[in-house]
């Protein structure tokens, strides 16, 4: 059953990055009638997937790189989804899932069956702390993709060039609006991810160090947009600076996962 599932997530998320290009580049009416029935079947399949590893395995499919990558694919695509709902535009939904499509593709090509992990990993709050994490990091790096796409559109207007992005990608205001929406999950879920991650750590090692650089990389990450959701809340932040410190706040987080993750923290590493 895994190796089906394997194979036919990719599959699934091809399907859903092609209608939703299709209704992006040529406007046919099929697929933007049909994607997102397809999008919600995608994130149902992966849910299941990611159930089944769970409990075939007995522990949370978060404690390989390509087990992450996974993960990863689902929580971009499911916030994705909760965006796409609340703002009910569609139009930036090719850009965003393929970054899904292509963390399950490699997921899919080198996962590993991982049935003996310590101990501590099956912990049921290990879970929850990743799980919380990874979804805020796809937010993140949502919000930073939208801020993008905003800066994108913003130019092309400033200098009178009303190309493919003028045309397509929502108006500065909704895009705003979208970009706003992620930032409010990131926080939110990063939030949560930081609490469980202290009520796990005492479970797993004896004496924590407060002071991993991991760690405090991840709570001034969460304290950035926590100013964000404040300045754009309470002192009315709009427009450019709202999307730089989204970019920036995805440019921060992405050095924490990665260099901070793999050379200088001492219990935030992979399996």
């Amino acid at each position: 059953m895994n190796n089906l599932l394997n194979i036919a997530l990719p599959v699934f998320y091809f399907a859903l990055v092609w209608a939703y290009g299709k209704a992006f580049f040529s406007d046919k009416a099929w697929a933007k009638h049909v994607k997102r029935t397809i999008l919600v079947s995608t994130i149902a399949v992966h849910l299941f997937a990611l159930a089944y590893r769970t409990m075939v395995f007995r522990h949370p499919p978060v404690t390989t790189v390509f087990e992450i990558f996974t993960v990863l694919a689902c929580s971009i695509t499911v916030t994705y989804f909760i965006i796409e709902l609340r703002t009910q535009r569609k139009e930036t939904g090719y850009f965003i899932l393929n970054l899904a499509f292509f963390f399950q593709l490699a997921s899919s090509i080198f996962i590993k069956d991982t049935p003996v992990v310590p101990e501590i990993l099956r912990s049921p709050l290990f879970g929850i702390h990743v799980s919380f994490a990874l979804i805020g990091y796809a937010a993140i790096t949502i919000a930073g993709a939208y801020g993008l796409m905003y800066l994108m559109l913003y130019h092309e207007m400033k200098a009178v060039k009303f190309g493919v992005i003028y045309k397509k990608l929502p108006t500065l205001e909704t895009m705003e609006r979208m970009t706003f929406t992620a930032v409010k999950l990131a926080f939110l879920l990063l939030g949560v991810a930081i609490l469980f991650g202290f009520i796990w750590l005492h479970q797993a090692i004896a004496h924590p160090n407060y002071f991993d650089p991991k760690l405090v990389g991840t709570i001034i990450v969460w304290a950035m947009y926590a100013f964000l959701v404040i300045a754009k809340t309470r002192y009315s932040w709009k427009g450019r600076k709202v999307m730089i410190l989204s970019i920036l706040g995805f440019l921060i987080s992405l050095f924490s996962m990665t260099i901070i993750n793999i050379f200088f923290s001492a219990f935030h590493k992979f399996y």
